[in-house]
């Protein structure tokens, strides 16, 4: 039977289930973290896990997309996806957890990366950059509906450990069923068969500018670099320390918070979308520093209404950098090291996330979560602050001297 509904809307609809399950544990953390005794750093390791596979995914099968077509790295992906889910289902200690996530981790990539130019393959547009605000959005959408479920199911739902991955089974297995049945325009089918996938196919292979752009380059990787970081602190230790800042407890709270960082990060780069690249970068990263400054100083305070600002400023920070950054590795990259530029942007981005997260679980262990915490968002008001007055100086940056 011939499905009802348009390509562009199901290739939609499972990007953003593929996605859904990245951010779904985030609000469960605390209820791991108390259910089998584990320690802060513990915590850390299990998102760092999630985020090597992703890592992993991008630099080895980041490229295969345009060599087998999108549906079949979909297809790959989403199943993946759907394994790693269920076996973080069925975890029953950290190591468990640990490969589940990884997996997931492994699949989010797959699909973002081959859903990305499914989407642009199949909107008849010849406007890049409303395909491309279109993907955005609709990524956004299902990185931030994992975590509001997650915490929705996390604080209401008995045996949330198990019963929270159950939705994204169950639209797992839909939009694999959907991707099997949809029948493609001639212009968005696989490739047609010539050479066969090789290793140098799955080599990762990075890429550095010219000598002249090259600093430009380091502070545009800056971006991410603070953005994935302050991010990747909420997503993975708020649920631990949330109660410190806020009279509500439990997981919605966090899913909820993380949540809305994600689409209102979406809303913000749409927004400033023709702001000038140095001002909106040096806009995201003192918005990243504010918000850094603002979560530091709640510690003591415990006020929703400085909650709730930090949360906005994070997202617009997260949004106006991210905007500003893949503005500017646009504009530096050449016709022959666009996507390898782009790999070395997106790899630096998630080591942010990674080596700091690691950082502050160890901090934690050892001197509490307070300590850790006030030394990240120092250390971030500092370099935010430091790069922004480079980035906005720096001539190859300033529109008015490229």
């Amino acid at each position: 039977m011939k499905l009802k509904g348009s390509p562009f809307a199901w290739v939609s609809f499972a990007m953003i289930v593929g996605v859904m399950g990245t951010a779904l544990i985030s609000p469960l953390y605390a209820l791991y973290k108390e259910a089998w005794q584990l320690q802060t750093s513990d915590i850390s390791l299990i998102y760092v896990v999630y985020m090597g596979g992703a890592l992993c995914s991008l630099l080895f099968f980041g490229r295969l997309p345009d060599r087998v077509g999108f549906r079949p790295m979909m297809q790959w992906g989403l199943g993946l996806a759907l394994v790693g889910t269920a076996i973080s289902l069925v975890a029953w200690d950290m190591t468990s957890l640990c490969v589940g996530r990884f997996v997931v981790g492994v699949a989010s990539s797959m699909v973002t990366t081959s859903a990305t130019l499914g989407l642009a393959k199949l909107s008849g547009s010849s406007n890049l950059q409303r395909v491309a605000m279109v993907t955005g959005f609709l990524m956004a959408f299902g990185f931030g509906l994992g975590p509001l479920v997650g915490g929705i199911f996390g604080q209401w739902v008995p045996s949330p450990l198990a019963t929270t991955y159950v939705p994204t089974l169950l639209l797992g297995v839909l939009g694999l069923a959907a991707l099997c049945r949809l029948e493609l325009p001639a212009s968005a089918k696989s490739p047609p068969g010539g050479r066969r996938l090789g290793l140098g196919d799955v080599v990762p292979k990075l890429t550095w500018p010219e000598p002249s752009t090259s600093r430009a380059f380091v502070l545009t990787c800056c971006l991410p670099f603070l953005a994935f970081g302050v991010f990747g602190l909420y997503a993975s230790m708020a649920p631990l320390f949330l109660d410190k800042l806020v009279p509500w407890h439990g997981p919605v709270v966090s899913g909820t918070a993380i949540a809305l960082i994600l689409f209102c990060s979406a809303i913000v780069q749409v927004i400033a979308g023709r702001m000038p690249t140095h001002w909106c970068g040096v806009a995201g990263l003192l918005g990243l520093a504010a918000s850094n400054a603002l979560l530091m100083a709640n510690l003591w305070a415990g006020s929703a209404i400085l909650f709730a600002l930090g949360v906005l400023l994070t997202a617009t920070g997260h949004g106006m950098s991210m905007l500003a950054g893949m503005s500017m590795v646009n504009r530096l990259a050449t016709a022959n090291n666009r996507s390898g530029l782009l790999a070395t942007y997106l790899v630096i981005g998630y080591l942010g996330s990674m080596a700091p997260m690691m950082g502050i679980g160890w901090i934690a262990d050892h001197w509490g979560m307070e300590v850790a915490v006030c030394l990240f968002c120092t250390l971030v008001i500092a370099m935010g602050m430091a790069v922004a007055v480079l980035f906005q100086r720096h001539p190859r940056i300033r529109p008015s001297t490229v």
